[in-house]
């Protein structure tokens, strides 16, 4: 929940999860527009204005099916109106519950009904989607080649499930896991050792945690740091 009392950059981190986001205030259609962002791998920087609150909620892993309607492939990296996926009925009554409160704790709690309601409709989760969430699992500690052969399947059939209900490659995965690690990290010691860092989330050495770094940012690991401190992140 992020509620805006004047003008700000946000920053929205890369991350695997698909997010669900609702908006209240000048910046919204109507003042009122919810639309889902899908998994990203590079860092957005977004200006946020005043009198604007939003509420987010990400999604876990292997649940996008179920609760939008289509896999994560086909919203990674992109920004869609949540109308597209659901479909207009089903969206207005969304914003018939959302358009009486003005408090985001309640509008908090209706999107989390929302989506309980929709995962209580579903299959399930199907296979595709475990075997999706096994390997994401072993895939912060050991290769691509090495998870599959652990599951019991061969690397091009992993590669292909994976993308298509995680939305990115399994590769790019643990580089998004290694990532957060040295973000967190680095976040919670603000004088820790980059060395130490690198080494500790799985990194070769400092120098490839900095190439990574700005593969995601665009800027270095320290200048990127002082940029969360002064822009708040958005999810």
């Amino acid at each position: 929940m992020d509620e805006r009392d004047r003008d700000l950059p946000g920053v929205l981190i890369p991350r695997p999860e698909v997010h669900l986001v609702v908006r209240f205030g000048p910046s919204a259609r109507r003042g009122l527009d919810a639309y889902v962002l899908g998994g990203r791998q590079r860092v957005h920087r977004k200006f946020i204005h005043r009198g604007q609150w939003t509420v987010t909620a990400r999604l876990h892993l292997g649940s996008h099916e179920a609760v939008l309607g289509a896999p994560a492939s086909a919203i990674a990296g992109g920004m869609v109106a949540l109308g597209e996926l659901w479909g207009d009925a089903a969206t207005r009554r969304l914003f018939d519950r959302l358009g009486d409160t003005r408090d985001t704790a309640d509008a908090a709690a209706i999107l989390e009904r929302a989506i309980s309601e929709r995962l209580a409709r579903g299959d399930g989760r199907s296979a595709r989607a475990q075997l999706a969430l096994d390997a994401a699992e072993r895939l912060t500690s050991a290769n691509v080649n090495t998870v599959a052969v652990d599951i019991g399947v061969s690397e091009r059939h992993l590669r292909r499930v994976f993308r298509e209900t995680v939305g990115v490659s399994p590769k790019a995965f643990a580089k998004l896991v290694r990532f957060h690690r040295a973000l967190r990290a680095a976040r919670e010691d603000e004088h820790a050792n980059w060395s130490s860092i690198a080494a500790d989330a799985g990194y070769y050495d400092q120098a490839h945690l900095i190439a990574e770094f700005r593969a995601f940012t665009g800027v270095t690991p320290q200048k990127f740091l002082g940029e969360l401190r002064a822009a708040p992140l958005i999810a």
